[in-house]
């Protein structure tokens, strides 16, 4: 069972999607990962949004015209998606077991994102698979994303995976280092508790 299984019991889309719609309302900006994602890849670009929750980021990125697909476990996640974004193609599945073929998707992705902690949020153990998985489905020179908090000040859940960590994980499956922030706004990762990793296959 993956930690976000146990903290939420996959019973969270709803007051997820709540939460974000209220700081949309109040004047937040949420679509951070949206336009950083956008400014690594052209619009029409393969985008696969890989723990893609309720589906802020994917249909946004829909919405500027990439070509995207969302994957999540979580079905209470998912449903919110699908009524939010019918004509979009999301999948219920683990990242851990995730094959595009198996879905009838091609494995030639622009770009990769996780957002949202998916990372610190897996089964334990599962995260070089995890990284191993999304790496295949990538193209040739196509990059993978994945912002996530590394202490208890930016995580649900006790930390699980440091960047040392997870850089490795990446080159295990042949990605290499591109660059680190410290923010989906791009500032400098300055060694805090939050970074967003971009690396390329």
């Amino acid at each position: 069972m993956s930690r976000w299984s146990e903290l939420t019991e996959e019973k969270s889309g709803e007051d997820y999607a709540a939460r974000f719609a209220a700081l949309a309302r109040s004047g937040k900006e949420v679509h951070g990962e949206a336009r950083f994602c956008a400014a690594l890849v052209p619009a029409g670009a393969r985008v696969l949004d890989a723990g893609c929750g309720t589906g802020r980021v994917m249909i946004r990125l829909a919405e500027l015209g990439y070509d995207c697909v969302g994957v999540d476990l979580d079905a209470s996640m998912l449903t919110v998606a699908q009524q939010q974004a019918p004509e979009l193609p999301w999948f219920q599945v683990d990242l851990a077991r995730f094959e595009p073929n198996l879905l009838g998707i091609a494995a030639d992705f622009d770009l990769v994102v996780a957002a949202g902690n998916v990372f610190p949020l897996l089964a334990t153990g599962t995260e070089a698979t995890v990284v191993k998985r999304l790496a295949a489905a990538l193209r040739p020179g196509g990059l993978m994303v994945a912002g996530f908090g590394l202490d208890e000040a930016h995580l649900p859940v006790p930390p699980s995976i440091t960047l040392p960590e997870y850089d490795d994980c990446c080159a295990a499956a042949g990605l290499t280092f591109v660059d680190r922030f410290a923010t989906w706004d791009a500032a400098p990762y300055d060694g805090g508790g939050y970074a967003v990793s971009v690396h390329r296959r």
